[in-house]
């Protein structure tokens, strides 16, 4: 994953126009809305809730665009409500969807944390994702390297990497190819987009979320 937060999934797949850009792009790269019964837009980060989708690019700018210029009326046609406080719960509910696919990763066994496991599989090129706390110690995550022409992912805090590993805190942790991968990461693309995390400061081999 580019640092910018682009993959080659989410550069194939159906397209969708963004409101508040203007942009069409792959919906890989965007958040889908819907418009409940009492006109209150929620956020449908599954994809999966009824009602015609309304999708807006996963940056912070964009939906606070979106929300301060009244574009998701615009889009539904009728005078709806969005909190002001809507880009907080994307942010929750991302997270939730990070560790809810975390779990699944983990059961199958295409997940391990933990400095020695980690590192083991960076050695033997089990690695395909190299996960690492953003408020970890810098000179601890300056040991272990992404995968060669692998990503990494470094937006989530200690605490909520440790609720998707079932721990109380996770530093470093890594991903297998295949599986639930591509959509784990697909996620913390948006979520590092979201909380505008400056990855500068990320791995040095392969690929990060902001390259």
């Amino acid at each position: 994953m580019g640092r910018g937060g682009a993959t080659k999934d989410r550069l194939d797949g159906p397209e969708r126009k963004c409101i508040a850009t203007g942009e069409v792009q792959p919906k890989g790269g965007l958040i889908r809305f819907v418009v409940g019964p009492d006109a209150q837009v929620f956020p449908d980060v599954m994809e999966k809730l009824p009602g015609r989708g309304i999708w807006v690019s996963a940056q912070k700018s964009a939906l606070a665009t979106a929300i301060s210029k009244g574009l998701f009326s615009k889009a539904a046609k009728q005078k709806v409500t969005a909190d002001p406080a809507l880009i907080g719960q994307i942010d929750v509910l991302l997270v939730k969807r990070f560790s809810d696919l975390m779990a699944l990763s983990r059961k199958a066994g295409h997940a391990v944390a933990g400095y020695e496991k980690v590192k083991d599989w960076l050695v033997k090129d089990y690695a395909e994702v190299l996960l690492q706390a953003s408020d970890g110690s810098e000179r601890g995550k300056s040991k272990l390297s992404t995968p060669y022409m692998g990503r990494f992912i470094g937006c989530l805090t200690a605490n909520e990497l440790g609720l998707a590993f079932g721990r109380e805190s996770v530093i470093h942790g890594a991903l297998a190819a295949g599986g639930l991968t591509n959509g784990i990461v697909e996620t913390a693309s948006k979520l590092e987009a979201i909380r505008e995390w400056n990855g500068v400061k990320a791995r040095r081999k392969g690929k990060t979320l902001d390259e």
